[in-house]
């Protein structure tokens, strides 16, 4: 990894903001989007650029806000990988989210999260928590292929369930569904009833398939010929250069995922789940321009 100072942290507007810690990932997840080339990474994706003054730059921000909302992490690079066990700056944000009386919104593959359940659960209590979870595939050997540096399926199930105990509300990310790999209406089933033992708020689906551009393409063929021999050919022959790539079990897929957030009362659109994740409760009051 290495350290920058970097200008700004908050991005986006209008009361809902994003923030990215680190740049690049350690989780080598073979169809990870932010390898792309337009992202425009200037160093390996997996030499984390660390923004070391992020408590600093976070602070300053939300000093100068006076309407309180909810932060989003999580989004390009996770904040809980590996070098958080060290830095800690991931930690180091939420707890000046929640001195400022602002809410969080956290995704992440990782049971890192478990380190700072206290401090979600004091965020949650004071302002609001949302941490969102991403679940691709139930069987954790098929797991331990495509994401081959972070927790089991079964692991992150387990952190759902432990936000459930202290009334953190939850989404999954069922994205993205590999053509031909974790495709299946088993995998696909299994995953939706773990989440609903967990109480989880909504999952979040983006038409059962996978999406691959320059730069992920490459990473992602070469997983495929080293895990999948012969896979790749069936790719290119049926999906060429596309972005797109819809499972072929799509509406199958589709019809059980409805069906199933229908019956159990879950948040099925994403539109619905970003809803949900941005909402910031009207009861706490917002910062004053007289406050000190």
């Amino acid at each position: 990894m290495h350290f920058v100072d970097a200008k700004t942290l908050l991005t986006g507007s209008g009361g809902r903001y994003g923030m990215n810690i680190y740049r690049g990932c350690t989780h080598g997840c073979i169809y990870c989007d932010s390898r792309s080339k337009c992202y425009q990474f200037t160093h390996p994706f997996e030499d984390i650029e660390v923004k070391r003054n992020a408590p600093q730059l976070l602070e300053a921000a939300l000093k100068s806000k006076r309407h309180r909302c909810m932060i989003g992490t999580g989004s390009m690079s996770d904040p809980y990988m590996h070098c958080e066990e060290e830095l800690r700056l991931t930690q180091r944000c939420l707890e000046i989210i929640l001195n400022y009386g602002f809410g969080a919104a956290i995704q992440t593959k990782s049971d890192r999260i478990l380190r700072d359940i206290d401090l979600l659960d004091e965020i949650n209590r004071t302002a609001r928590c949302v941490v969102q979870m991403t679940l691709t595939t139930y069987d954790d050997d098929l797991c331990g292929i495509l994401e081959p540096n972070v927790c089991s399926t079964k692991r992150r199930i387990e952190v759902l369930r432990e936000m459930r105990e202290r009334g953190i509300p939850t989404v999954v990310w069922l994205t993205p569904v590999l053509p031909y790999i974790n495709d299946t209406v088993e995998n696909i089933t299994a995953i939706l009833n773990e989440c609903v033992k967990a109480g989880v708020r909504g999952v979040i689906d983006f038409g059962m398939g996978l999406t691959l551009r320059e730069g992920d393409r490459e990473y992602y063929y070469a997983a495929l010929d080293k895990n999948f021999p012969g896979l790749k050919k069936r790719y290119v022959k049926q999906y060429g250069n596309a972005y797109e790539l819809p499972s072929p079990n799509a509406k199958e897929l589709k019809q059980v995922f409805q069906e199933t957030c229908r019956k159990n009362g879950i948040l099925s659109s994403p539109e619905d789940c970003f809803r949900f994740i941005g909402e910031f409760p009207e009861k706490y009051p917002q910062i004053s321009i007289f406050d000190s």
